[in-house]
């Protein structure tokens, strides 16, 4: 018979087709296993709509067989299959979807969800075989036909003799390369993984002859081999289950069959919406983060299903960077798929159910927060520093939806508590919502400045994080109340400010000329509203704390940035009676007091101290 040309604009389509819109050669078997998922859906719908047809339900199914002498894998369906002229049209002209006809056919029907839209997905078999056959059987003919094809040169159609009504694909895999191996898609183990990974919910039983052993009867020792009929798929997904049938361990074995993480989930979240866009989401709230989780190697992302078949591994776009601890998948038949089916177009659907998942994992945390607290300790201690990553990152543009899901260690509480708790059990006459920022909760506990804050009964938050001052800085407010550094200039005590200022008049010779002693050092030397019983702390003028110019001093270019310091000194301690006298009566003790001094409130600080040598000579002095 002659061959007969592809009726597309030309072989150069074709060869784009093969060799360009498909980057990974594996999913051929998945698009072969697609479209007879969708020939059966079709027979499955004749059934419906038509008495003069019927099928048992043991009658669909998919099968898959591999010769590896022969180099040939075939893949046999059920489904309604094809007369001459459907061949013709379906498979001589490319990018011609009679599975995409039948949906528009049928779009106001209560049929079957059709998968096939665009008719290219069977040409991906050229990228792995060198001829394919295909024979088939209509449901509306006695006659049988076969399709055969070696690519671009065209393709002949004869008759031909099968028995029962269906599609058999039958590919002539390619010989290995230098660059690629073929034979693994002959390999029985390869096969069965390809069909877990991409159509483990194709609804119908993928089936493979699986050859196995058993003792030979009589025989405790020789074994005979046999093979049995294996179903490769899953079928039915969890997610389409209804949330009353399942328990938390088939949510938890699912997880962990599909690698989503070794241990049970800390939290499980599965729901459908229904609209112009439907979808169903199962996602999971892994137990403890990833060893790789705050590294640049991290890939966040949902797979991405339609109607069963993975599109996407990885869909980026379904989860914001500072939610990228989710884990599990979503399934909708109402997304937009491109060509190829590898990839999405980043259409209004995609944005609707990303901005959907966004709210309910916020709202899931939330719930988690107010009912099991624990719990959800345990879920900030792994990704706490990613929220706060989140507030901090674009700008603070996401502080409104993050700031509730923040928890901080409390001075008074002596446990993680909520802005929004901190804030309920604020004092009438306090002002701000107090922070003090370290290396640990026992060093802040030790800090000078958190004395008169402590005295006065306010409740602190300790931001032992890096990203933490960072952060709040973005928030600025929560509800109505701005934060405030217990190291900054400015406490909001009146009363203590007005006397400090008040003292620091009364000594403005002394602290001038202390502050001359540290020359840049420091922008200011005074008298502490904030001390106790410490002799001295530093505070920071300005936006940039200490603890900030500690965190931006680890960091390349950090064009050492310094905050603005003032030294403050406890005026009620005995140590001031020494600097009066210093200053009454030896100028340059003074000036070693006030190194002293200085170099002390850097050590409580964590700072390291700019002269050791300096400051191991003075304080022998001192001794002496």
């Amino acid at each position: 018979m002659a061959t007969k040309q592809f009726k597309a604009e030309s072989k150069r389509l074709l060869d784009l087709m093969i060799n360009s819109i498909y980057t990974n050669k594996e999913i051929f078997l998945r698009e072969l296993i697609s479209n007879a998922s969708d020939a059966i859906d079709k027979s499955y719908y004749r059934s419906l709509v038509d008495e003069n047809v019927s099928f048992n339900k043991e009658d669909f199914y998919i099968r898959i067989s591999a010769d590896k002498e022969k180099r040939t894998l075939t893949i046999t369906d059920t489904g309604i299959g094809m007369t001459k002229d459907e061949l013709e049209n379906n498979l001589g002209t490319i990018a011609k979807s009679g599975s995409l006809a039948f949906k528009n056919e049928n779009e106001a029907k209560d049929g079957v969800d059709i998968i096939g839209q665009f008719g290219v997905g069977f040409y991906s078999s050229f990228m792995v075989s060198d001829l394919v056959t295909v024979k088939s059987k209509s449901i509306n003919s006695e006659e049988s036909y076969k399709w055969e094809s070696k690519g671009v040169e065209g393709y002949e159609i004869e008759l031909t003799e099968k028995a029962e009504v269906g599609t058999e694909i039958t590919l002539k895999i390619k010989e290995n390369t230098e660059d690629e191996n073929y034979d693994e898609f002959l390999d029985e183990y390869k096969i069965k993984a390809l069909i877990k990974k991409y159509s483990d919910f194709i609804k119908y039983p993928i089936k493979m002859l699986v050859k196995k052993s058993k003792l030979k009867e009589g025989s405790d020792k020789e074994y005979e081999d046999y093979f049995e009929d294996e179903v490769l798929n899953s079928m039915v997904p969890i997610w389409r289950k209804n949330k009353n049938e399942l328990k938390q361990e088939d949510y938890d074995q699912f997880y962990m069959d599909k690698h989503f993480g070794f241990e049970k989930p800390l939290k499980t979240i599965h729901s459908s919406v229904e609209g112009l866009t439907s979808y169903t989401t199962l996602l999971f709230v892994p137990a403890r983060a990833p060893y790789d989780f705050y590294t640049k190697e991290f890939q966040k992302g949902l797979e991405l299903y339609s109607n069963g078949v993975l599109i996407m591994e990885k869909c980026a776009d379904l989860l914001p960077d500072y939610f990228s601890f989710a884990q599990g998948l979503v399934d909708s038949a109402d997304l937009s798929l491109n060509i190829s089916r590898e990839l999405l177009q980043h259409d209004r659907q995609l944005k609707f159910i990303a901005k959907k998942i966004k709210d309910k994992i916020k709202s899931e945390l939330l719930l988690m927060l107010k009912n099991d607290r624990e719990k959800y300790e345990q879920f900030f201690e792994s990704f706490g520093k990613q929220l706060k990553y989140g507030v901090y990152s674009d700008y603070g543009a996401n502080k409104e939806v993050l700031q509730d899901l923040l928890i901080f260690y409390s001075s008074t509480e002596k446990k993680l508590v909520s802005l929004d708790e901190y804030v309920t059990r604020m004092k009438e006459e306090q002002k701000y919502i107090y922070y003090a920022a370290g290396e640990s909760i026992e060093k802040i506990d030790k800090l000078p400045q958190t004395e008169m804050v402590k005295d006065k009964g306010f409740e602190i938050l300790y931001f032992t994080d890096d990203v933490d001052e960072f952060a709040i800085k973005m928030i600025m407010k929560y509800k109505e109340k701005e934060f405030k550094s217990v190291s900054s200039k400015d406490l909001g005590f009146e009363a203590d400010e007005k006397e400090s200022k008040k003292e620091t008049e009364e000594n403005k010779e002394l602290f001038d000329f202390m502050k001359e002693a540290l020359g840049d050092k420091v922008k200011e030397v005074k008298a502490s509203s904030r001390l106790k019983t410490h002799p001295v702390c530093l505070s920071n003028d300005g936006e940039l704390s200490i603890e900030m110019e500690k965190v931006l001093s680890m960091m390349p270019d950090n064009n050492n940035v310094k905050a603005d310091k003032i030294l403050e000194v406890n005026t009620n301690h005995e140590m001031f009676t020494a600097i009066k006298e210093a200053f009454a009566n030896d100028k340059d003790k003074l000036k070693m007091y006030a190194n002293l001094l200085y170099n002390q409130a850097l050590l409580i600080e964590g700072l390291p101290v700019e002269d050791p040598v300096q400051f191991a000579n003075d304080v022998c002095k001192l001794i002496k």
